[in-house]
């Protein structure tokens, strides 16, 4: 497995009261498989996202990264090992596009990060050499989520963390990028964590699905397991919120 979690908690101290982020979750996801955290927010999907890369750092459970105990690694280094892509993207706004794309590889100290540089642009669909020279400030919101995902692949990382990479976006910008997307993942099978508040997108672009609730996983499957037997009446809510029931009435 490449990314594993075993019985993790987390919880927040807030003005409110102690609110339970993570309730004892466990998930593994295989070498190249992706698998979306789908939930409303504070399920817990972006807290545990951010156990694998230890930007959060559990109360009590096991995290494993490529069958590592991330908290026997240095989470500076994990960081510059695991791809990671944000909503809005977190691209350096005084560096050009390249510039931004070669920070990894150049963090890493990668001696051939050029040619990797190009090769993750073209896999984005950056071929035309007019956008390396351009900032992000002149960039659309769909360009620049495709330059953050550039950047995320460019090291060749194992692993993907997605944080909402295309919720910012508009209708047909999204489908656009969510095509991309699934052209990466044919090219360069990098095993996938998604977040995602869009079932419908889920079902798209992930080959299971982790329906989350009050920091716990209600669900885990594959689409069509999801969609046609949800295992809890919420689950069967999200389903039917997202319009997807009736595409199974009529596969």
């Amino acid at each position: 497995m490449s990314l594993t979690a075993r019985d993790v908690m987390k919880q927040y101290v807030t003005p409110a009261g102690t609110v339970e982020a993570l309730a004892g979750v466990s998930i593994d996801v295989a070498d190249g498989e992706c698998v979306a955290l789908v939930g409303e927010s504070g399920s817990g999907k972006t807290t545990l996202l951010r156990c694998f890369n230890r930007l959060v750092d559990p109360d009590s459970g096991a995290i494993s990264v490529d069958n590592a105990d991330v908290r026997r690694v240095n989470e500076v280094e994990l960081r510059r090992h695991i791809g990671y892509v944000m909503q809005e993207g977190g691209l350096m706004p005084h560096w050009t596009v390249r510039r931004n794309v070669e920070l990894v590889p150049w963090l890493v100290g990668i001696p051939n990060a050029d040619a990797l540089v190009t090769e993750a642009m073209a896999l984005v669909g950056f071929t035309d050499a007019s956008f390396s020279g351009r900032y992000p400030r002149q960039l659309s919101g769909g360009q620049r989520q495709r330059v953050a995902l550039a950047r995320a692949l460019a090291a060749r990382p194992t692993v993907l963390l997605l944080d909402e990479p295309f919720g910012a976006l508009d209708a047909i910008t999204r489908a656009e990028l969510q095509e991309m997307f699934m052209g990466v993942r044919k090219q360069r099978p990098v095993t996938c964590l998604l977040v995602t508040h869009d079932l419908f997108e889920a079902q798209r672009l992930a080959d299971r699905i982790a329906v989350m609730r009050a920091g716990a996983i209600e669900h885990l499957g594959e689409p069509r397991d999801v969609i046609a037997s949800p295992a809890t009446a919420y689950v069967a809510r999200l389903v039917e919120k997202a319009g997807l029931h009736r595409l199974d009435r009529h596969a």
